[in-house]
């Protein structure tokens, strides 16, 4: 299957050391070669960086690794394609508007019956993925429950955690979603995350022979959580969300969370 990265920080931050890691993932140290994908957010506007060709290899992602582009929000995507052809309009993420906000969707997993399933109306996918197929649905769901006007956030993500719940019982549904200033994470069997903060330390990437040293790179006020399908750093403590476990991150922290215990 595919895998996932994303990131949420008080302060415009750049993700190069984990994209670094990642990149590896995709044709070298991984299996995922069929294409791969970023968006970057600055405000209300985002910048995304696509290729259907591998990661390990492209001269795409080799743009990104050296410019270090600062986000408070990014998602990023490697694929192993099981569901729809290589090609770019099947390549993650995927964005769409809403509420006057820009909102990136990424998935790793398979969804069986889809289609029958998950019909969908007024948002129609561009490619043939499960995927893409998922997040249309979603965004439906969104429009007919809450219309024009945009719901409180504990509303909101609460749904959208329902909606993602019945998603996730079609397969195998991991979820990263953020209009740019919220940051969603939905686990049904594979995500972490770690959230980086004063006092900062060094981080060894597995994939790759580079270290950093964080306490030159950051202030005291800084906090940047990376969520991951794995860990990317082999010297420190990640977090493993359980099944059906989510979390809504906002400038670096957990501002709410929720699990099959807790209901949506």
């Amino acid at each position: 299957m595919c895998e996932l990265l994303a990131m949420s920080a008080n302060v415009p931050t750049d993700i190069c050391f984990s994209f670094t890691g990642l990149m590896q993932r995709g044709g070298n140290t991984g299996p995922h070669k069929d294409g791969w994908g970023i968006t970057f957010y600055e405000g209300k506007g985002c910048r995304s960086f696509k290729d259907p060709e591998p990661s390990a290899h492209s001269r795409i992602a080799e743009l990104v690794t050296d410019y270090p582009i600062k986000s408070e929000s990014v998602i990023c995507h490697i694929r192993q394609a099981n569901s729809g052809a290589v090609c770019l309009e099947n390549t993650h993420p995927f964005i769409r508007q809403m509420w006057g906000r820009n909102w990136t969707y990424a998935h790793n997993g398979q969804l069986k019956a889809f289609t029958e399933e998950l019909p969908v109306k007024a948002h129609v996918p561009v490619g043939t993925t499960d995927s893409e197929h998922a997040f249309c649905w979603i965004l439906d769901q969104l429009h007919y429950k809450f219309g024009a006007e945009r719901p409180e956030t504990e509303t909101l993500y609460r749904f959208i955690a329902l909606s993602a719940r019945k998603i996730n019982s079609l397969g195998v549904f991991n979820l990263i979603l953020t209009d740019g200033e919220y940051l969603f994470a939905f686990c049904s069997n594979n995500i972490h995350w770690i959230t980086r903060k004063a006092p900062f330390g060094e981080a060894k990437l597995i994939d790759a022979e580079v270290v950093v040293d964080f306490k030159q790179e950051t202030t005291i006020d800084d906090v940047v959580t990376v969520i991951a399908t794995q860990p990317l750093t082999n010297n420190e403590q990640w977090h493993k969300m359980v099944p059906e476990q989510w979390h809504l991150f906002y400038k670096g922290k957990t501002v709410l969370k929720g699990d099959t215990e807790q209901g949506a």
